[in-house]
């Protein structure tokens, strides 16, 4: 009885739909999945990877207005730059978000922890703000509902426009159905480079920035991911 009991577990487990099949149930991701996938199936070949395997990562910079996606096969040692996006729209200044409602997009290190097919922005890819660094660095309200989303217009968050969200919400589906538990996603306030820190050496954000820096660095040097820490006083640290 416990074998035939352990067996109906197992196959009800193994019907269950995938990440991929729960996502297209909803119509705009079947539609995103009919107007981007093919294009983005041949993106992922021409860079050698499989995606039974995929993972991805995110960057995004506010001076330059861009957003990268880059791709690897599970495993792999290196990332590869798979596409750049411009960065729709934009709200705040340099500096990180610190409050609700500060019109801010954060900066730091996060990862995706939502999926939105039903957005008000049309698709939309949620973010752990505030993170612990910015539960440290904030007052008692730091605000939240980040997210990488479609549309021209945001109030803190990441718009790329709608037909664009479809590629990155699709490779992002298909990352998490691969298996990627955790998608990283890195924003900078620009490319912190030595000279490019200097240049906003008298920012009040300065300090704040040279924390970053040696995780960006990582990234530029090795095209693989830094193991992030937080330090008590709220500054970013690296392994």
């Amino acid at each position: 009885m416990l074998a035939l009991g352990l067996l109906a577990t197992l196959g009800a487990r193994s019907s269950a739909p995938s990440f991929r099949e729960q996502q297209l149930q909803y119509p705009r991701v079947r539609a995103a999945y009919a107007a981007k996938w093919p294009e983005l199936q041949r993106l992922l070949v021409s860079h050698g990877i499989r995606a039974s395997e995929l993972e991805i990562f995110v960057r995004a910079f506010k001076i330059g207005r861009r957003l990268e996606v880059w791709g690897r096969n599970r495993g792999d040692a290196q990332l590869q730059l798979l596409r750049t996006y411009f960065i729709a729209g934009t709200s705040g200044t340099l500096g990180p978000k610190r409050c609700a409602g500060d019109g801010q997009v954060p900066e730091g290190f996060y990862s995706v922890n939502r999926f939105n097919p039903n957005s008000l922005y049309h698709l939309s890819l949620g973010l752990d703000y505030p993170n612990n660094s910015d539960m440290l660095l904030s007052g008692s309200d730091p605000g939240g509902d980040i997210f990488i989303h479609g549309s021209d217009q945001t109030i803190g968050c990441l718009p790329i426009t709608d037909a664009l969200i479809e590629e990155v919400y699709v490779l992002a589906v298909e990352a998490r159905n691969a298996g990627q538990a955790t998608i990283p996603v890195h924003i900078f306030p620009f490319e912190l480079r030595d000279e490019n820190l200097t240049t906003y050496q008298h920012h009040a954000h300065h300090y704040f920035w040279q924390s970053l820096q040696p995780g960006y660095q990582y990234f530029e040097k090795h095209h693989d991911l830094p193991k992030v820490l937080v330090q008590p006083t709220g500054l970013y640290a690296f392994e």
